[in-house]
C-alpha cells in the first residue's frame, strides 16, 4: 500500500516494507562534479532528483572519451544516493607510439595513430615464441598496457663456440660456453674450472633478477660433449607497488626491470619518489604521498562567511556566504578547485545598512595573547589568533572573526590552568600593548606566579 500526503503539493512519499513499517522515500540532492566532466545543461539549476532518476555527463571541452563508454554516461538516484561514475574522460591528443616487437606480426586491432584505448594483437614469426601478453591497450598517459611483449628464438639453447688453450682429457670437455636466452650462468664454484672429466657434472643458476621455474639446474660432460640445459629462470615478479590515497600507480608491468609510475587525482599533488623500479629484492624506494592542492585566502569582502574556517584551504574546501542585509551579489558559495583556485570571486553585499556594521572590542580572554594589532576596537571581517600563556592550555578556537552583529564567532576560546606536578616557580609579567598610529601605550599590567614544571 502506497500513502501520499498532499498540501499544495506533493510532500513526501512512503510505501510499506513487508514489516509493515512505512519507509520514506528519499531524494538525491544535485549531482555532484566530477573533474573533466560536465553535467548536461538540461539538469542544471535543478536541486532534488526523485528516486530512479537518470541524469547523465558529458566530457568537458579539451577531453574526450577513452574507450566505448556510451552506456556510462549517466547516474541513478537510489535511496538518496547517486550510483557511480564510470564515464573516463581523457585530454585530447594523447596518442602511444607505433608498437615495435622484433620478429613479430600485428594481427589485429587499430591503425596508427593510436589513440586512448585501442587495442592491437600481437602474434610471433615461424621460429620465436611470444613472452607476455599477445593484447596490449593505448593507456590515458600515453603508454601501451602491459608492457609490449617479446619474441623469443627457439630453440631456448643454443650453444655458441667456445675456444680455449687447455684441451681437456680423452673423451672429456672444455668448460661449458653461455648458452643464448638463458637468463643463468655457471655457479661461481665452476667458473675457474677450464677442463672437465667425461661424467663430471656442472650447475647454473639463474641471473640477477630472475628466478628457477623448473628444470634441471646440472649439465653433463658425456663423450666431449655436454648434455643440454633444460633449467627455466623466469623475471621476478614485484608484485604491487603499493596503494596511493587520492592516486594510483601506472605499471610497465610488476616484473624485474618494470616500473611504476605514480599519478595523483585530479586536485592533489606528488610528495615523494614519482618512480619506483622492480628490482631482483622488490619495489625501490618508498610510496609516495598526494597531498590536496591548497587554496590561499579569498579576498574579504562585506558579506559575511557562514561557516567560519580555518587555514589551510584545501581541494574542495567549501566557504559559504550570506548578507545579514541587503542582497548578495556573486555566488552563494566558492570551492577550492583542483588548480589551487577558487571556484569564482568572493561575493559582496550590496545595499548593506551601514548602521549594522558594528566593530569588536578586544576580546576579553584572561591568560592570552593575540596575533594582531591590538587597537580599542576591531573591524567586521578582522580574524586574529590567540594563544595561551605559558602554563595555560587553549580551549576552543584559535582563530576568532569579528561579525557584522559586532561580537566574535565563532565563540572566545578559553586560557585554562596547567595541570602539572610543581617542580619550580616561573614569575610572568605581561603587557598589553595598544597600538594606534604612531603612539603606544601601555594599557594595563599583569605580574603573577605560577609554579609549573617548565620545559
Amino acid at each position: 500500500m502506497r500513502t501520499i500526503s498532499w498540501t499544495t503539493a506533493v510532500l513526501c512519499a512512503v510505501f510499506v516494507t513487508s514489516t509493515g513499517k512505512a519507509e520514506q522515500v528519499k531524494d538525491c540532492a544535485a549531482p555532484i562534479q566530477f573533474p573533466h566532466v560536465r553535467l548536461r545543461g538540461v539538469y542544471n539549476g535543478r536541486q532534488t532528483f526523485k528516486t530512479g532518476e537518470k541524469v547523465y555527463y558529458i566530457c568537458a571541452e579539451g577531453f574526450t572519451e577513452a574507450g566505448n563508454y556510451k552506456k556510462r554516461r549517466g547516474v541513478k538516484c537510489v535511496g538518496g544516493k547517486w550510483t557511480k561514475l564510470k564515464l573516463n574522460c581523457t585530454k585530447e591528443g594523447i596518442t602511444c607510439p607505433a608498437p615495435l616487437v622484433a620478429n613479430s606480426v600485428m594481427i589485429g586491432g587499430e591503425v596508427p595513430p593510436y589513440q586512448v584505448g585501442h587495442k592491437v594483437t600481437f602474434t610471433c614469426r615461424p621460429g620465436f615464441h611470444l613472452t607476455g601478453s599477445e593484447h596490449i591497450t593505448c593507456g590515458s598517459l600515453g603508454m601501451w598496457q602491459p608492457k609490449l611483449p617479446r619474441c623469443i628464438l627457439l630453440p631456448m639453447s643454443t650453444e655458441e663456440p667456445f675456444y680455449d688453450v687447455e684441451l681437456p682429457p680423452a673423451g672429456g670437455c672444455s668448460r661449458p660456453a653461455a648458452i643464448k636466452n638463458s637468463n643463468a650462468d655457471l655457479t661461481e664454484k665452476y667458473m675457474m674450472r677450464k677442463t672437465f672429466s667425461s661424467g663430471d657434472q656442472v650447475q647454473y643458476m639463474c641471473n640477477v633478477g630472475y628466478a628457477p621455474a623448473g628444470g634441471s639446474s646440472y649439465r653433463t660432460c658425456r663423450n666431449g660433449k655436454w648434455t643440454g640445459l633444460f633449467m627455466r629462470c623466469e623475471r621476478k615478479m614485484c608484485g604491487t607497488a603499493g596503494e596511493i590515497l587520492n592516486g594510483e600507480f601506472s605499471y610497465t608491468g610488476v616484473e624485474f626491470g618494470d616500473t611504476a609510475t605514480a599519478v595523483c587525482n585530479n586536485g592533489y599533488v606528488l610528495v615523494g619518489q614519482k618512480t619506483r623500479n622492480c628490482l631482483s629484492n622488490g619495489w625501490d624506494g618508498r610510496i609516495p604521498v598526494c597531498e590536496a592542492v591548497v587554496c590561499d585566502e579569498p579576498e574579504k569582502t562585506n558579506a559575511e562567511r557562514s561557516d567560519f574556517q580555518e587555514p589551510p584551504h584545501t581541494y574542495r574546501n567549501v566557504i559559504h556566504y550570506q548578507c545579514p542585509s541587503g542582497t548578495l551579489v556573486g555566488k552563494e558559495e566558492i570551492w577550492c578547485t583542483e588548480n589551487g583556485r577558487w571556484s569564482a570571486p568572493p561575493p559582496h553585499c550590496a545595499g548593506l545598512v551601514r548602521s549594522l556594521r558594528r566593530t569588536c572590542p578586544p576580546p576579553n580572554v584572561a591568560n592570552a595573547y593575540w596575533t594582531h594589532s591590538h587597537y580599542p576596537w576591531h573591524h567586521y571581517g578582522d580574524v586574529i589568533s590567540v594563544s595561551c600563556t605559558q602554563g595555560y592550555v587553549l580551549t576552543g578556537p584559535s582563530a576568532i572573526s569579528c561579525g557584522v552583529d559586532g561580537q566574535w564567532s565563532p565563540v572566545l576560546p578559553e586560557c585554562k590552568s596547567r595541570k602539572c606536578k610543581c617542580t619550580s616557580c616561573l614569575c610572568i609579567i605581561t603587557a598589553d600593548i595598544q597600538e594606534h598610529f604612531v603612539f603606544t601605550y601601555v594599557f594595563f599590567f599583569q605580574n603573577h606566579c605560577c609554579c609549573c614544571d617548565v620545559t
